[in-house]
C-alpha cells in the first residue's frame, strides 16, 4: 500500500474545522493523515451565524448529532430569508427553503398562478409556500416524510453561533484523529524547482511538511495569496458593499427566518439566537463613512446592544483559482461574497465536498486540480448572480446605492435569466445552489411579474383552476396553524444547558 497523503489545514475557524472534520471523517487514516496549525492569538472572523438547508447535509453526513449540535452552538431553525424594502419602499417578501405550490405541481405552479392573475384572480404567490406561511406565523416543525404531503414541500437551516460550531467541530474532529498545533507561521517554504509548497516554518521554530496544503488562513490567503500570487478577481462593480458591521444584542423573538432590510447604503441582518441576537449592517464606503454606519446600525436594533460594532473590510470577488500547484484555499482565503444570502458556509462546505474525490496521491494530476477549479468557478458565478439580482431588480429612488445598482450593468448570464423570466416567466434550472424557486422568490418578491406564461398552464379549466388554488391555500394555512411554535420547539428539542433570559417588553424600550 502507498503511503498516506500528507494534508495540513493552516486556520481553524469554520472553513478550518470544516474540513479537518470532513477529511478524516471519510478517509481512512491510512491513506491520509491530516494536522490543521491555527493560532490562539489570531482572531478569526465568524462570519456565517445563517446558514443554508446544505448545512444539514454536511452535519448529517459527517456524524454530527443535530441535537447536540445545536444545543452547543445555542442555535435556532431558519425556514427563508426575508428581504424588507428591498424591491421599493414598503415591500416585504421571504424567499423561503421550499417550492411554492403542492408537492407534485413541479416547475409549473408559478406558470398556473400567472395564468389566474391574468384572468383578474388576485393572490401573493407566497400564499402558497408552505416555509414562507410557517415563517411569517413563528412556527416550526420537521418537514413531513411523505413526499405527497403539503407539509413536505420545504427543508431547513440553522442559525447558530459560528464560533461555537467551530469548538464543536474541532472536538470531533481531534477524536477522530486531527492532530492540532498551536502556533503562527513565520515562513513558508517553497520547493525550488517547482514551486510546491513544501513546508511551514512556525514561530516556535517547528517545521512542518505535507504534501498538499489547505489554505483556510482567510483574508490573508497565506499560501494562495501571499505565497503563491494567485490573482485577485474584483466582483464590487456588481456587489459595492465593502463594509461590515456587526454587533451582538440581546435575545429577541426567535423568528424563524433571517431577515435583510435594505438600508441608506446597504442593508442589516438580523439573525435570532438562543442567547443573543446577532445583528449586522453590510454597506459601501462609497455611498456612507464608516462612522455613520455604526451609529446607523445602533439606532436600528431591536434589543440592548451587548458590544460596541465591530467592523470588517472586504471586496466582493474571488481568487481566480481556488487550487494551484499543492494547495487549495477554502472560504474567505477563497472568495467572499457578501453574506446577503448565507451562502459564506456553503462556499466552505461545497469546495470540501467537491475535493473529497479529487484528492491527489504524493504526486498531483493536474487534471484533478483543473477540474476542482472548474466546479468552484461555477458555483463562485452562479451565486453571484443571484446575489446581484437583489441589487439591480430595484425600483427605489431614494437613495444614491440603489440608483446606481438599478442603472448598473450586470453579467450577461444574469441578463439573460432577468430578460427570459420576464418575457415568459421560465427560469433556468441547473443542479446546484438557488434552483428556480429561489430565483421566483427574488424575480417576483421585487416586483418583476412576467407578462406570458406557459401554454401548458392551459390544461386545466380555469374554473378547476381557482378552486384548485384557493383549496390549496386553505390547506396551507390550516396546517401551519397546526405546527408548534419555533420557541416552543426549540425549547422541548435543543434549548441551550445555560438558562434563557427572556428580554421584557419594558426593558426593549
Amino acid at each position: 500500500m502507498s503511503e498516506p497523503l500528507d494534508i495540513v489545514v493552516l486556520g481553524g475557524g469554520t472553513a478550518g474545522w470544516m474540513a479537518a472534520t470532513a477529511l478524516v471523517s471519510f478517509i481512512p487514516q491510512d491513506r491520509c493523515r491530516v494536522r490543521l496549525v491555527e493560532s490562539d492569538e489570531i482572531g478569526i472572523v465568524g462570519v456565517g451565524e445563517a446558514t443554508l438547508p446544505q448545512m444539514k447535509n454536511f452535519n448529517d453526513a459527517v456524524g454530527v448529532g443535530e441535537t447536540e449540535m445545536m444545543r452547543a452552538t445555542k442555535g435556532t431553525f431558519k425556514l427563508g430569508i426575508e428581504f424588507v424594502d428591498w424591491g421599493y419602499k414598503g415591500s416585504r417578501y421571504i424567499h423561503p427553503f421550499g417550492v411554492h405550490g403542492p408537492a407534485d405541481a413541479g416547475h409549473i405552479f408559478h406558470h398556473q398562478w400567472l395564468r389566474a392573475l391574468q384572468r383578474g384572480w388576485t393572490s401573493d404567490l407566497q400564499e402558497f409556500s408552505f416555509a414562507v406561511q410557517a415563517a411569517r406565523n413563528g412556527r416550526f416543525d420537521f418537514p413531513e416524510k411523505d413526499q405527497s404531503k403539503i407539509n413536505s414541500t420545504f427543508s431547513y437551516a440553522y442559525h447558530f453561533d459560528a464560533s461555537l460550531y467551530s469548538v464543536f467541530l474541532r472536538g470531533l474532529a481531534e477524536q477522530r484523529g486531527v492532530t492540532r498545533t498551536e502556533g503562527k507561521v513565520k515562513d513558508v517554504i517553497q520547493d525550488p524547482e517547482n514551486g510546491d509548497v513544501r513546508s511551514l516554518v512556525l514561530e516556535s521554530g517547528e517545521t512542518i511538511s505535507a504534501d498538499l496544503f489547505i489554505d483556510c488562513s482567510g483574508f490573508r490567503s497565506l499560501l494562495l495569496n501571499k505565497t503563491l500570487g494567485v490573482a485577485w478577481e474584483d466582483w464590487s462593480k456588481w456587489l459595492p458593499c465593502d463594509r461590515a458591521f456587526a454587533v451582538p444584542s440581546e435575545r429577541d423573538e426567535l423568528s424563524p427566518y433571517t431577515r435583510s432590510t435594505a438600508m441608506e447604503a446597504g442593508w442589516r441582518w438580523r439573525i435570532p439566537l438562543q442567547h443573543r441576537t446577532g445583528n449586522g449592517y453590510v454597506c459601501s464606503s462609497s455611498f456612507i463613512k464608516e462612522d455613520e454606519a455604526a451609529d446607523a446600525l445602533l439606532r436600528s436594533l431591536e434589543t440592548k446592544a451587548l458590544a460596541e460594532p465591530r467592523m470588517l473590510k472586504f471586496q466582493a470577488g474571488r481568487r481566480v483559482v481556488s487550487w494551484e500547484k499543492n494547495c487549495v484555499a477554502l472560504g474567505l482565503a477563497s472568495g467572499f461574497l457578501e453574506p446577503l444570502e448565507s451562502t459564506s458556509i456553503y462556499l466552505i462546505q461545497v469546495a470540501v465536498l467537491q475535493l473529497l474525490p479529487l484528492l491527489p496521491a504524493k504526486r498531483i494530476d493536474p487534471r484533478l486540480r483543473d477540474e476542482f477549479n472548474r466546479l468552484i468557478d461555477k458555483e463562485y458565478e452562479r451565486i453571484r448572480d443571484f446575489l446581484i439580482l437583489h441589487y439591480k431588480l430595484n425600483s427605489r429612488d431614494d437613495a444614491e446605492i440603489w440608483r446606481y445598482c438599478a442603472a448598473m450593468a450586470v453579467p450577461e448570464s444574469l441578463t439573460r435569466k432577468i430578460e427570459v423570466f420576464r418575457h415568459s416567466g421560465i427560469i433556468e434550472r441547473y443542479q446546484g445552489l438557488f434552483s428556480p424557486p429561489s430565483w421566483l422568490s427574488v424575480f417576483t418578491g421585487q416586483g418583476l411579474v412576467p407578462a406570458n406564461y406557459t401554454p401548458v398552464a392551459d390544461a386545466m379549466p380555469e374554473d378547476r383552476l381557482i378552486s384548485f388554488l384557493d383549496a390549496l391555500r386553505t390547506e396551507i394555512r390550516d396546517k401551519v396553524e397546526g405546527m408548534p411554535s419555533h420557541d416552543g420547539f426549540i425549547d422541548g428539542y435543543c434549548a441551550m444547558e445555560s438558562p434563557i433570559v427572556r428580554v421584557s417588553e419594558e426593558a426593549k424600550l
